[in-house]
């Protein structure tokens, strides 16, 4: 698959480092409103790669399929251009700023017969994966409950633009809720409900690295986010990101069930250790049973050039994408009702990844046995 990128920002690094040891895809274009940064990204992987506009990137001929690593509020009308350019779509999260905008691009693609894949592809590593499989397994009975957590002071301690992250679409819920909400769909199922409270700090906001330093932050979302979801398979999810907690030992995740309980790894990295717990008192550790080894972020773009080469489905779907946005979307409209929101969408799940080292030769392995 001839892929392009249309956004050279921050995370693009670590697309470029994925897709040059990918054998099912070939990046062949950059694109960026700064031009040298479109050029600098094209130089870093090589191979032929140019830099483009964005318009010249839409026009091309040798391009299958653009990853859009835009920022939030860009994601609609790039994936509009791409879709109406005849190309499908690998996009970062979330996958619009609305569920009515994401709808928009699954009829969109629809009537084009064309594929929407969207971020996160972390869901498809040997962590989450291997935790799955736990699950799916039976090895802690019937999932009853889980909970997850992220919180950190700000992005703004690292981040050198960080202005995006507390405008629309932005704040712990957006940034951070499509990992975290995409394992809790992969795991469990999708969710049926929410309840939901939400706040922001009166602290004030400044960047504190890179040629900005020093500025303020202007800061338009809320910033502290708890929310209780009701998955339709019966199980309860407690959700808590924040901005606004300067440190934590939370566990990322946790799933609980009738016999046992097992940890899963932090849903932004791909590995990560999973922990069973059963009927005893001692804790263990489960080796990789499933997933993509040692993958990184463009991975899911592969699985989206695999499956439309054998004419099969995506894992990374559009209607998880648009899943886990109709969440977050509830989960603010819960907590400013004060009552619980029902969804509009659902997803299947995915199906589970056999444990598979790429680029190496792909031995395609059944499941392990704990």
């Amino acid at each position: 698959m001839r892929v392009a990128i249309v956004g050279a920002g921050v995370i693009s690094g670590q697309y470029l480092d994925s897709l040059a040891r990918l054998d099912d895809v070939r990046l062949v274009a950059v694109a960026d409103l700064d031009d040298e940064r479109a050029r600098t990204a094209a130089e870093q992987y090589g191979r032929g790669a140019r830099a483009l506009t964005v318009d010249e990137l839409m026009r091309a001929d040798d391009v299958d399929t653009i990853i859009n690593l835009t920022i939030p509020a860009a994601h609609l009308d790039v994936c509009t251009a791409a879709l109406e350019s005849g190309k499908h779509v690998y996009v970062e999260k979330p996958l619009a700023l609305t569920v009515a905008d994401g709808r928009q691009l699954l009829d969109l693609a629809s009537s084009r017969r064309l594929r929407i894949a969207g971020a996160p592809d972390t869901v498809l590593g040997t962590g989450l994966q291997t935790a799955r499989a736990v699950i799916d397994g039976g090895h802690i009975g019937v999932p009853v409950a889980a909970s997850a957590s992220w919180s950190s002071p700000g992005h703004e301690r690292w981040h050198p633009a960080p202005d995006f992250y507390y405008k629309t679409g932005g704040g712990p819920l957006f940034d951070m809720g499509p990992y975290y909400l995409t394992a809790l769909a992969t795991l469990l199922g999708p969710v049926r409900s929410v309840t939901a409270t939400t706040g922001r700090s009166d602290r004030r906001r400044s960047i504190a690295s890179g040629p900005r330093a020093g500025e303020p932050i202007a800061v338009e979302v809320d910033t502290h986010v708890t929310a209780v979801l009701e998955h339709e398979g019966g199980a309860v999810s407690t959700l808590l990101l924040s901005f606004e907690q300067w440190g934590s030992r939370q566990p990322r995740i946790e799933v609980h069930g009738t016999a046992g309980s097992v940890t899963v790894p932090d849903p932004n990295i791909f590995d990560g250790g999973v922990e069973l717990l059963g009927t005893g008192r001692e804790w263990r550790d489960v080796p990789a049973l499933a997933g993509y080894a040692e993958a990184g972020r463009g991975y899911g773009v592969a699985d989206l050039a695999r499956a439309v080469a054998q004419n099969e489905a995506h894992r990374s779907s559009a209607e998880m994408a648009l899943h886990v946005l109709d969440i977050m979307e509830s989960i603010g409209l819960a907590a400013a009702r004060r009552s619980a929101v029902s969804l509009s969408t659902t997803a299947q799940r995915p199906a589970p990844v056999p444990l598979t080292q790429l680029p190496a030769p792909r031995t395609e392995v059944v499941y392990g046995r704990l």
